[in-house]
């Protein structure tokens, strides 16, 4: 399985931005999806999971701001970023598995490369 995330960049604080991860392979195996986030010397962080059914859940930071989504005929997860502040700088990530207790513990089965979200004051 591999997972290409795409759509980061630089925005203003207040701005938006769309993440894409394009999911390849086996993909069989990876019913269960989300996103995590890792700012420079802190922990990864739960941005937001979804299951193949649709329900979501997200991080207590993101909520109301960030949307996740999935395209389950082109395999593809989004996460739409809304009203965005200076502290969601950090490299995004998503992830993928079979379990989504496994996705939701940060122990997903496969990773994507990251893609830099930088958010300017």
């Amino acid at each position: 399985v591999q997972l290409q995330a795409s759509g980061g960049g630089l925005v203003q604080a207040g701005g938006s931005l769309r993440l894409s991860c394009t999911s390849s392979g086996s993909i069989d195996s990876i019913n269960e999806m989300g996103w995590y986030r890792q700012a420079p010397g802190k922990q990864r962080e739960l941005v937001a999971t979804i299951t193949t059914g649709g329900v979501t859940k997200y991080g207590d930071s993101v909520t109301g701001r960030f949307t996740i989504s999935r395209d389950n005929t082109k395999n593809i997860l989004y996460l739409q970023m809304n009203s965005l502040k200076p502290e969601d700088t950090a490299v995004y990530y998503c992830a993928a598995g079979l379990s989504i207790i496994l996705v939701r513990a940060a122990r997903p089965g496969y990773w994507g490369q990251g893609t830099q979200v930088t958010v300017s004051s």
